[in-house]
């Protein structure tokens, strides 16, 4: 047993339920939590593995009844992202939901479960020629949690987010009512865009168990283009992307890395081999004047946004800085300024909108001071600081979303409507929803 947790005591009211879950799912898909499913530090009581939407509505359902705090988790590769749950009884797994039930390709829609792994959704897809062009970092986390936290990588500058990919969602409400939003055509206007209510609420409004997605041709080629700018202007990197955006070329994503050495943009291409060639050949002339020019390796069929680098074991905030194009090059200037020497001397990210990756490591006071450093030196422009992986005593100190403004007031009005109870992933999301 891991002593940093405690165990859940026999006793404990939670586990009361676990008979009901049992006869619902079956006994080897309900059981006590383990050390293993502690989210954040918190640990919950139950686990339970519901394979239907019928079993995911009863489990839900019952939950409901017995005022147990729901935590959904696909693979749980984003359960460090938001802020410290205030509760978490029981974790609803989705991960027996894991199936492609609908490829329409002459149509580039795909309907998932929302337990399917993206890579196996990939693999699926595939076969016909096409794919979800989406490329979060963790190409292991399940449709249903990229849904849930938006998550997605620098191919967002040509394909756009998980928001704008999906059209259609199936969920259960707190209570245990199955719904169904969206529809099966990429033209649909029908009613108000639940999709895109759920799309990054991080489980606090219900559980995703199904998800229709519009699908892109796999491309035939791809090529990585990257210019090593030296010096540390950072005015520079901003006028390379700008002068690639004001171009013909047509990039699914850009990425740089800055660090005391200089700078590094890669942008990739992607589509028919003589198109890409072109791109490639475009690219080459225009970035030749800012610095050295080489093709890369696309590693594999993903192109992530690069790491930042490793934290300190002792104390770690991921930090995602997003901010307008314009504003980028005062935004890495700030970062240079504030945090630069607990950060590694190093940041990277991508341009669609600029989004900025940040390692801040060392003590925890030390780690604490910088956020609050950075957000204070980033406040006069268009930028959002969000910490979007850190330990628990660091979420403790500080408030991992950031000043939200005048949105919080709507936000806390929608919470009201779809959880009335509070007992979706309660704290997790902005100002403790």
């Amino acid at each position: 047993m891991n002593p940093s947790f405690p165990a859940v005591d026999s006793r404990d009211e939670r586990l009361k339920p676990l008979e009901s879950f049992i006869q619902i799912v079956g006994r080897d898909r309900a059981r006590e939590a383990s050390d293993a499913d502690v989210v954040d530090g918190v640990r919950p009581a139950l686990v339970i593995e519901p394979a239907s939407i019928e079993e995911a509505g009863a489990v839900v359902r019952e939950a409901h009844r017995s005022d147990l705090a729901i935590v959904p988790r696909g693979l749980g590769t984003k359960l460090s992202w938001g802020a410290l749950p205030s509760r978490v009884d029981l974790i609803v797994s989705t991960h027996r939901m894991n199936r492609v039930l609908e490829h329409a390709a002459d149509d580039l829609v795909a309907r998932v479960e929302g337990g399917a792994s993206l890579a196996g959704v990939q693999q699926v897809l595939a076969q016909r020629g096409q794919w979800l062009a989406i490329d979060p970092a963790h190409a292991a986390g399940t449709v249903g949690g990229i849904i849930a936290a938006n998550a997605s990588g620098p191919r967002r500058l040509r394909y756009g987010t998980m928001r704008d990919l999906l059209i259609g969602i199936t969920y259960i409400l707190p209570d245990g009512t199955v719904a169904v939003a969206g529809g099966r055509v990429v033209k649909n206007v029908a009613g108000y865009d639940i999709c895109k209510l759920f799309t990054g609420s991080l489980g606090t409004l219900g559980l995703i168990v199904e998800a229709i997605v519009r699908l892109h041709p796999l491309p035939g080629t791809r090529a990585l283009v990257s210019v090593e700018i030296p010096g540390g202007d950072a005015n520079t990197l901003g006028k390379v992307i700008q002068d690639i955006l004001n171009s013909v070329l047509v990039p699914s994503a850009m990425t740089f890395v800055v660090s005391p050495e200089g700078q590094t943009l890669s942008a990739l291409f992607e589509g028919i081999e003589a198109g890409v060639e072109a791109q490639v050949r475009g690219a080459r002339v225009l970035l030749e004047k800012y610095g050295h020019v080489h093709l890369g390796d696309v590693p594999g069929d993903d192109l992530v946004e690069p790491a930042p680098g490793s934290a300190s074991p002792e104390a770690r905030a991921c930090l995602a800085i997003t901010t307008s194009l314009a504003d980028l090059p005062h935004a890495i200037e700030a970062v240079r300024s504030v945090a630069w020497e607990v950060s590694g001397q190093r940041a990277a990210g991508s341009a669609a909108p600029a989004v900025i990756h940040l390692d801040v490591r060392g003590q925890t006071p030390t780690v604490v001071l910088a956020i609050k450093a950075i957000r204070r030196e980033l406040a006069s422009l268009e930028a959002h600081v969000v910490v979007r992986e850190a330990s628990p005593d660091i979420k403790r100190a500080v408030d991992v979303w950031g000043p939200v403004g005048d949105s919080l007031a709507l936000m806390q009005s929608v919470k009201r409507r779809y959880d009335p109870t509070g007992i979706m992933s309660p704290g997790r999301f902005v100002g403790g929803l």
